[in-house]
């Protein structure tokens, strides 16, 4: 099998209905994982959907067959309880069947509650408490630099998660070391566990902080494919420091239509599963 990004494709209108077609069935996925188990976070799997479809079916270098390929791209999950969308991006690129997605949570799945990578293949660090993700990502790309290897590391972190001061200290260090093969990417879906991130911990001006902090600054709309896809090259080229693409999101994009509530934008669905009536409809909204 080649590995994905081994030949990179245009980004085509084929392409970009091909991914878009794979974002979707991450969004249902991730509803029927959580909405099974009881538990979970549907929310924030949903406004990420669209990155994990770019990054896992075109652009990191990877191949399910070989998880522990040493040539390979490294992806951190740093807002670790978005897991069930990373885990059907994984099973449906290959790495474990996708009848494990209805086992999410359960006594003796592979796939826990935040990203495991002693249980889960694919997974390249476990994650879950907050603040600690790009740490761990600065620390395997300047590995592969100082050993003269060209993988690269990309960060998913939630806009909640930028209220650790951890995150700075290492945006910081990243910027210091000139660490150029590190993509940080921010779902901004301005929501969080108990609120708007604006009323909780305002984090404008957002790009701003970044680039002060010696970042070079992308911002996309992150549900818009073929942006996905462009701000990932564009980072590849960036000489001399880090990356942060700010992909601006809304979380549990895609369903907006349920009688009792919805959840676009919906604070409430961050950790809570829908009900089998509301997965109904849910569903229903996330035909092809």
């Amino acid at each position: 099998m080649v590995p994905f990004n081994e030949k990179k494709a245009p980004h085509d209108e084929v392409l970009v209905k091909k991914l878009n077609k794979i974002a979707l069935s991450i969004r249902r996925d991730s509803l029927i994982m959580t909405t099974k188990a009881c538990s979970g976070h549907p929310g924030g799997s949903l406004s990420s959907a669209d990155i994990l479809a770019a990054l896992y079916f075109h652009h990191l270098r990877h191949d399910p067959q070989n998880p522990s390929w040493e040539g390979r791209d490294r992806f951190i999950l740093s807002k670790g309880h978005g897991c069930p969308a990373l885990y059907s991006a994984l099973a449906r690129a290959g790495y474990f069947p996708i009848e494990e997605l209805w086992r999410l949570r359960k006594v003796g799945s592979i796939l826990q509650g935040h990203p495991d990578m002693k249980r889960t293949p694919g997974v390249d660090a476990s994650t879950g408490t907050l603040g600690q993700g790009l740490s761990i990502g600065i620390g395997m790309a300047l590995a592969f630099k100082l050993d003269g290897r060209d993988s690269r590391v990309y960060v998913l972190l939630g806009d909640g998660e930028l209220d650790e001061g951890q995150i700075w200290e290492a945006a910081m260090s990243a910027s210091h070391y000139r660490i150029d093969n590190l993509t940080a990417i921010v779902d901004f879906n301005r929501q969080q566990l108990t609120g708007c991130v604006d009323r909780i911990m305002s984090l404008e001006p957002l790009a701003d902080k970044w680039k002060a902090f010696g970042w070079q600054v992308i911002e996309i709309d992150g549900h818009k494919m073929k942006q996905i896809l462009d701000s990932l090259d564009e980072a590849e080229k960036v000489r001399g420091k880090p990356t942060v693409i700010i992909a601006h999101t809304i979380k549990g994009k895609g369903v907006s239509l349920l009688e009792q509530s919805f959840l676009e934008g919906e604070c409430k669905f961050h950790g809570t599963p829908l009900t089998e009536a509301e997965l109904n409809k849910a569903l229903e909204e996330l035909h092809e």
